[in-house]
């Protein structure tokens, strides 16, 4: 992997809900020549420096983030939980997209989930709502395709920081607290002292997920996919009165998908493809370019009405099209046709928002999710979305493995029965996972990917136009104001952008929420005529997390 100057822009996002005050955040800005790493939690991004400095590659460590992030953030991702992840090989000289959601169980009912089935809501949460967990499996698939140490030794950083334990920071505190009185006696003792919740501050010391790492370490995915894990999960499915069981953890694999494509001023754009829904944000990328929305003027009311007008757009397409690829694969070539983009677009009023409709179909939202990026010298990338689905998932925590499970079906969409995105028995489920890695002339000069649901195509686009469009630097693409739509016609602004023009979205019929949408961090990487590469990491000062380098 060399080009004279190819920069390389990395960027990993957290939620603003779970990020501290500013005076609170870890920003970073140095440059280094060997790696680079971005993560939501400090631990995570020094477990995996370490396996960058002994050897290993960047496939190595995102297993070890991933990993000790289950460790260290724990209500959001884990050894229960799912994901999307996007690789580049250097080696290969292209991206792929590795799907780490597992499928819905064989046995589960979808009339659980709706009315008039009694406690039809709580099913969507609890044990009902947990499926497939995928995330275990596909950082052995990672691992075996392109890894280059031994599987036992990534593991490593995330049992010893499992077995001695983490301080909790504000931000995981309060969430623990948050969700304490929904824990088990089993899980409280984990998380509590004296039956109350740990405070900031305290040590998490979490000796079962040690135990259950250590025997991932030593049996790879068969532990939990059949093995002692999985009859472990299959016992608290059985108690809570789940769908899940051990037949479909024997029966999960993860699987290799080819991504989706869009050439886009002069780049080449690659997003997963189905069974995730990325594909709003090319469409929406796509639409704005018909906009000419360059010469509407960055975030000014035009430029930011039309794009929430055309998300609602792509959103709508998400609902139509998004499933299963087995079943019915979406439409593509319409969907990324310029003339499909023309005609929507057409239907725009430039002077008021129109109303969201979707034949009552709405699907709920998750932000309790992580990203992370990882690039090491030789020009490999992995940009993974992984998460639990809510917080803490589904709050169950089979005794004996202290791992939490997810809750992701309850992200299915339930009405009208039997769409495309219904908890379909044996299917592959969606999700809202967009990490995406961008290409110049062959090589890589972006790789990007936030949590927060259905916000999460939004923001990737907004940050690739802030790129592509606008000529920003990675700091100033991650500190610009973003919005974001939400069903059924919220749109959300961040206080950043100036009252005048959010008041006067509001006077185009926009349901305005003033929040923040995600922060960030970013790498940049530069290779050089000489074959020498040069990593620049920075942090935004509105997030948790930390980008640092070898």
């Amino acid at each position: 992997m060399r080009s004279n100057h190819a920069t390389l822009l990395l960027t990993a996002f957290v939620l603003a809900s779970c990020a501290p005050q500013p005076d609170e955040a870890i920003q970073s800005e140095d440059t280094h020549t060997s790696g680079m790493v971005a993560t939501a939690h400090p631990v995570a991004t020094e477990a995996g420096l370490e396996i960058l400095r002994a050897g290993g590659n960047a496939f190595d460590a995102a297993v070890a983030i991933a990993s000790t992030l289950n460790v260290v953030e724990p209500m959001m991702s884990g050894m229960g939980g799912y994901g999307t992840i996007m690789v580049y090989s250097a080696e290969a000289g292209q991206p792929f997209y590795l799907d780490a959601s597992g499928k819905i169980p064989v046995g589960v009912n979808p009339d659980a989930y709706r009315a008039p089935t009694p406690n039809y809501m709580e099913n969507r949460v609890g044990a009902k709502g947990v499926s497939t967990p995928g995330a275990s499996h596909a950082w052995s698939a990672m691992h075996e395709r392109y890894g280059s140490l031994a599987w036992t030794d990534l593991l490593q950083p995330a049992i010893r920081a499992a077995d001695e334990g983490v301080i909790l920071d504000e931000r995981i505190a309060r969430y623990v607290g948050i969700s304490f009185e929904e824990f088990s006696d089993y899980s409280k003792a984990i998380y509590g002292r004296g039956g109350k919740p740990l405070a900031a501050g305290e040590r998490l010391i979490q000796k079962d997920l040690a135990g259950s790492l250590r025997q991932l370490a030593a049996e790879g995915p068969a532990a939990i996919y059949g093995g002692t894990l999985g009859q472990k999960i299959d016992a608290a499915m059985k108690s809570a009165g789940g769908f899940l069981a051990l037949v479909d953890l024997e029966n999960h694999e993860a699987e290799w998908w080819t991504p989706l494509h869009l050439a886009y001023r002069g780049h080449d754009i690659y997003t997963p493809s189905a069974p995730a829904g990325a594909f709003p944000m090319l469409e929406r990328l796509g639409m704005m370019d018909a906009l000419n929305s360059r010469n509407m003027g960055h975030n000014s009311l035009e430029y930011l009405h039309h794009f929430a007008e055309v998300t609602k757009m792509a959103y709508w397409d998400r609902l139509a099209f998004s499933g299963d690829p087995d079943v019915k694969p979406p439409p593509y070539e319409r969907l990324f046709a310029p003339e499909y983009w023309q005609s929507r677009i057409e239907t725009i009023d430039a002077e008021q928002a129109k109303d969201f409709d979707y034949s009552g179909i709405v699907s709920a939202n998750s932000e309790n999710t992580t990203h992370f990026v990882v690039a090491d010298e030789h020009g490999n990338i992995v940009s993974a979305t992984v998460t639990l689905g809510g917080l803490f998932g589904s709050k169950i925590m089979p005794e004996g493995t202290g791992f939490w499970l997810n809750n992701s079906l309850r992200y299915c969409t339930f009405e009208p029965a039997g769409n495309p995105m219904d908890a379909h028995p044996g299917r592959r489920k969606l999700s809202s996972d967009a990490p995406s890695i961008i290409l110049k002339d062959g090589k890589p000069v972006a790789a990007l990917g936030t949590p927060g649901g259905h916000t999460i195509t939004q923001a990737v686009s907004q940050m690739i136009m802030n790129l592509l469009d606008h000529g920003m630097s990675i700091e100033e693409a991650i500190s610009a104001p973003r919005i974001a739509f939400l069903e059924p016609n919220t749109l959300i602004v961040e206080e950043t952008i100036p009252q005048t023009v959010r008041e006067a979205l509001a006077n185009m019929r926009h349901e305005i929420v003033v929040r923040g949408i995600g922060n960030g961090h970013g790498v940049a990487i530069e290779y050089i005529v000489d074959g020498s590469v040069q990593f620049t990491g920075t942090s935004d000062p509105r997030g948790a997390g930390l980008s640092k380098g070898l």
